[in-house]
């Protein structure tokens, strides 16, 4: 009997382990990470920030891995312009991304929206009305999930969109942390963390 119980708890225990979170930012460095584009990516006091260089153009900070089917979480906090995204199953060449982008922007402009970048554009934007759910100034959550052809996001534990898209399904990819082009843009970032499913 000890002996099942044994391996039911080795079982529970290894399938856990396979749908645990998987901390894609350490809170002390970029590892992990590879900048593209000559915008300012640093960490300071356990935050990633970025911030608009002298180029004021787009800026990414992609991960080194590919991920498939996920759940991705991040905080992130706006200071000054605050237009960011994060974007999933993308692609990139210098600062050509190719992929979707789960929109991060000032109050308004559809954040938890789905765009598709060098592609057929916005897939899908929040209902107006759900922009409240933003918090401008003060700390935001946002939740990702990418199973089979479906992608769902949350602001602050309010579902923003449910999209299902074959073309997205079939994709595989980089995570990608976004800066808009135009200059003026601070965004802060913590607890990037994913979890494969």
């Amino acid at each position: 009997m000890n002996k099942k119980i044994a391996a039911s708890f080795i079982l529970l225990m290894s399938i856990s382990a396979c749908f645990a979170q998987t901390k894609l930012f350490n809170g002390k460095d970029l590892k992990g990470w590879k900048v593209h584009g000559t915008e300012k990516w640093y960490v300071e006091k356990g935050e990633l920030i970025c911030e608009s260089g002298p180029d004021k153009q787009y800026g990414y900070l992609v991960s080194d891995r590919d991920f498939k089917d996920f759940e991705l979480t991040v905080k992130f906090k706006q200071e000054s312009n605050g237009n960011s995204g994060v974007f999933f199953h993308c692609s990139i060449e210098g600062t050509k991304i190719s992929g979707w982008q789960a929109e991060v922007a000032p109050l308004n402009h559809s954040t938890g929206g789905v765009y598709e970048s060098y592609g057929r554009g916005w897939l899908i934007k929040p209902d107006p009305a759900d922009e409240k759910f933003l918090i401008e100034g003060e700390w935001n959550t946002m939740v990702v999930r990418m199973v089979g052809n479906e992608v769902t996001t949350w602001l602050n534990g309010h579902q923003m969109i449910q999209l299902k898209d074959e073309k997205i399904g079939s994709a595989t990819g980089k995570i990608a942390l976004q800066i808009h082009d135009g200059g003026g843009v601070k965004v802060r970032w913590r607890q990037v963390e994913i979890k494969e499913l």
